[in-house]
């Protein structure tokens, strides 16, 4: 039944009370989008050079492995105190640039054309995403999705806390705001679909009647096996992505200490004039 996750998109209108639910980090976006953001943040001033090249590490990480729950716990933390302070509205017309500038050129073709089907079949479409809810936010307007579920920055007059609001958005949790929106749309989750790309992601696909996993990392393609649900791979032959992954994050970690080296040397050079 869920091999026809695709041809099933183009079910007639009647069928809007049918969900898709998408996952973000390397399901629409290639790597994470959040490592993006935390780039044209510091460009901006936002951070110190060493809090990029922290947040470049773990880029290479989860592009390499997949993701890991102490590693995604010690992001949000960084992630958090150095927000705290910054205007939400700032924050927002960055990310707005981050996307014109990087995020629209690192969405997969496959997955657009999956999401674009099930717009056109009238299906409600979420992206659910522990990424930031203003990054999940601005997906879903430029996709043309019906809406986005990220994880909650607390922010007061306009201003970011640096605490969250509730849990971060991951793994059960996703599974939870997925059976939030169903009940309060009145959405068929046995009729609905599910995307997602990591071992933390079985919970959301679990929850619904269609789900499939795309571009998955080792553990999900093995349990994805196991359960029988279907498998769409939209980065290549998966030799030649695996190179790649592996090639695109050493590349990523090396152009952020080339970026801090540069910025280094330019502090020296300014103090020896």
């Amino acid at each position: 039944m869920q091999a026809e996750s695709t041809s099933r998109a183009s079910e007639p209108p009647q069928a809007c009370r049918v969900a898709a639910f998408f996952d973000v980090d390397n399901t629409i976006i290639r790597g994470a989008s959040a490592f993006h953001l935390a780039v044209g943040l510091y460009r901006r001033g936002f951070f110190r050079k060493r809090d990029l090249v922290r947040f470049a590490a773990h880029q290479a990480r989860y592009r390499a492995f997949g993701e890991d729950q102490e590693q995604i716990d010690e992001v949000r933390s960084q992630a958090l105190a150095i927000m705290r302070g910054h205007s939400v509205a700032e924050v927002t017309a960055i990310a707005e640039d981050i996307y014109d500038e990087v995020l629209c050129l690192r969405i997969y073709p496959g997955t657009r054309k999956l999401l674009d089907e099930h717009v056109a079949a009238g299906h409600s479409v979420w992206l659910v995403t522990a990424t930031p809810v203003e990054i999940a936010e601005l997906l879903a307007r430029r996709l043309g999705a019906t809406g986005g579920l990220g994880t909650i920055a607390e922010h007061a007059n306009g201003f970011y806390t640096g605490r969250l609001v509730g849990d971060m958005l991951h793994g059960e949790a996703k599974a939870a705001a997925a059976r939030a929106l169903a009940a309060r749309d009145g959405l068929d989750l046995e009729r609905s679909y599910a995307y997602g790309d990591s071992l933390n992601d079985i919970a959301i696909l679990s929850a619904v009647g269609r789900p499939c996993a795309i571009n998955p990392e080792p553990r999900l393609r093995r349990h994805a096996a196991e359960v029988g649900w279907p498998v769409r791979e939209f980065r290549g032959r998966r030799r030649a992505a695996r190179r790649g992954v592996n090639a695109a994050s050493l590349a990523g970690a090396a152009w952020a200490a080339a970026l801090v080296g540069r910025a280094a040397l330019r502090a020296v050079r300014a103090r020896t004039r």
